[in-house]
């Protein structure tokens, strides 16, 4: 039995991770809300002040290679630096990234603020914040719980950028009231700005025990083991998810969400106000989808939640490219987002299981990495079939449906023999269940078979 003092700081301790937790998850939001406003507005705003497809696809190149640099070296130096102090300058860096595109057009200055800052291109976050978050969601729970903690974190996510594609559409209403479109869109960046602020103060609250445990002093290790992220016994298991996750993501770059809202609105002609209804409806229906994806891996186990909710949707992606007219294409992609997100939380749990707890800063960095360098190549190439002619084929979506069904299928046949002990654990415990035998009534009150005998002559 636990003596006053112990049982009081059990009690503390929960709390903490309690008020970590909801932190955590506040701070997802306001950023997701940021990048779903922006994803939006992004590829429009810039076809209107006279950038072509490609110099938009050699933005959204330009920032999410930034972003691939900066998760390498989150996934170096975050432990070290402090993951607080970490995820408060990268929210400044997000800040300064909507002062300068809200006010600036010269695409040189565009171009180097999208480098080092943080520019919202897809409502699905893949800037250097997500390695440090979904280690601390690992640290601050338990085995059992991960996965729907991760489902939660995603789920937070979809709603408010689902509510950030929906503020979108505000500078069309504010022109029934006399504000120019122009400003409507500079007070849409303020907003994205302010909201970097917020997050920055929110990443300095967090409570102490969110630090990496026991992290060696950086000038302890040798320059090798400086530039190369710290896995040790799980190098193998991580480095072959990296190779599969950056092919995923190079897929998923040929149709992030600024790129989409540019198809729609160079193809059909769609307005901002009907692209920001369309995105609010995806993401509506992604978070809602997330609620599906922790019973469905408690079920068939999180590899195969993860493959086999993935591959229909790929196939509605590819589909979406041979749709005539704007309401089958919007159909088409409203189908894909219920399916396409159960894979995300199922994936950040799978790869936080297969790890030991000291490699998951540096496994959430290098798979994270993964991503960002596989989504930072493909956009350029996105913004080249979307000129011209090529527009009307819309290849970018076929290209991405056919390379994310083969690494669905690929993912599958490579790890579907590897077991996590907790899924094991859980098989076992059920299956005890189902073979221990029901005592009868007498014994289940404590009496022994000759006493249940004797009351019933």
């Amino acid at each position: 039995m636990k003596s006053p003092g112990e049982a009081e700081r059990g009690t503390a301790e929960t709390r903490e991770r309690r008020r970590s937790t909801q932190l955590i998850l506040l701070m997802r939001g306001l950023r997701s809300l940021a990048y779903g406003l922006l994803a939006v507005i992004l590829g429009v705003v810039l076809a209107g002040e006279g950038f072509s497809p490609a110099a938009i696809g050699v933005l959204i190149t330009v920032s999410l290679v930034g972003d691939m640099v900066g998760t390498y070296v989150i996934g170096l130096f975050a432990d070290t630096w402090g993951r607080r102090r970490t995820l408060a300058a990268l929210s400044l860096l997000m800040a300064a990234t909507g002062v300068v595109f809200g006010l600036v057009t010269s695409y040189p200055v565009l171009l180097v603020a999208a480098f080092f800052g943080t520019l919202g291109t897809s409502a699905s976050e893949t800037a250097p914040f997500l390695p440090i978050d979904q280690a601390l969601l690992a640290q601050i729970t338990v085995p059992e719980r991960r996965t729907a903690l991760f489902a939660r974190y995603n789920l937070v996510a979809q709603l408010s950028a689902a509510l950030g594609a929906l503020a979108a559409g505000l500078p069309a209403l504010l022109m029934y009231v006399g504000l120019p479109f122009a400003s409507g869109i500079r007070l849409l960046f303020g907003v994205y700005a302010v909201l970097g602020l917020v997050v920055t103060g929110l990443s300095l609250r967090l409570s102490p025990p969110v630090e990496a445990p026991g992290h060696p002093p950086i000038e302890a290790k040798r320059l090798r083991q400086r530039l190369a992220p710290p896995l040790h016994r799980s190098r193998g298991t991580v480095w072959r998810l990296t190779a599969l996750f950056s092919v995923d993501a190079l897929a998923g770059g040929l149709v992030v969400q600024s790129l989409m809202a540019l198809y729609f609105h160079l193809r059909f002609g769609v307005p901002l106000a009907a692209l920001s209804a369309l995105f609010f409806g995806a993401n509506l229906l992604s978070a809602l989808s997330f609620l599906a994806a922790v019973p469905l891996a408690r079920r068939f186990g999180l590899l195969n939640t993860m493959v086999f909710t993935h591959l229909p949707s790929n196939v509605l992606l590819a589909l979406v490219a041979f749709a005539p007219t704007f309401p089958v294409a919007a159909g088409l992609l409203l189908l894909r987002q219920a399916l396409s997100q159960m894979d995300v939380p199922t994936r950040q749990a799978y790869t936080m299981a297969l790890v030991d707890p000291d490699e998951r800063t540096a496994a959430a960095s290098v798979t994270s990495l993964a991503r960002s360098l596989g989504s930072s190549i493909s956009p350029v190439f996105s913004g080249l079939l979307l000129q011209g002619p090529l527009l009307i084929i819309g290849l970018p979506f076929i290209l991405a449906g056919t390379l994310k069904a083969a690494y669905d299928l690929t993912l599958w046949s490579v790890f579907r023999r590897v077991h996590l002990p907790e899924e094991e654990d859980r098989s076992e415990q059920t299956a005890d269940h189902a073979q221990s035998p029901v005592p009868p009534p007498s014994q289940e009150a404590g009496a022994s078979p000759d006493n249940g005998r004797r009351g019933n002559p």
